[in-house]
């Protein structure tokens, strides 16, 4: 047996293992993505967005809520100033928008 066909297997677990790292390093890097648009979309939620994408249904459903323009949803002040930090950590994260 030659020397490359003795290391072919080694070096396609190599490449396995290197796959799968790099798939897990991809689903961690969207984990901040996930968790920052939950924080926000939580701020209209509570303060009566009425979501039309799938997702947001999904995750806060539409029971209770009044507005279905997010211009028209009211947001305290500080409200205001946590979206906006919690868009910037978006922006910084490379988070799709």
């Amino acid at each position: 047996m030659t020397r490359s066909a003795r290391t072919r297997p080694a070096t396609a677990l190599l490449l396995a293992g290197l796959g799968l790292a790099l798939g897990a390093a991809a689903a961690r890097a969207d984990f901040p993505c996930d968790e920052l648009w939950g924080e926000r979309n939580a701020v209209y939620a509570d303060a009566g967005y009425c979501f039309r994408t799938e997702r947001g249904i999904r995750a806060f459903g539409r029971e209770g809520c009044r507005h279905d323009d997010i211009a028209d949803v009211p947001l305290s002040a500080r409200d205001r100033r946590k979206v906006a930090e919690i868009q910037a950590e978006e922006r910084r994260n490379g988070c799709p928008r």
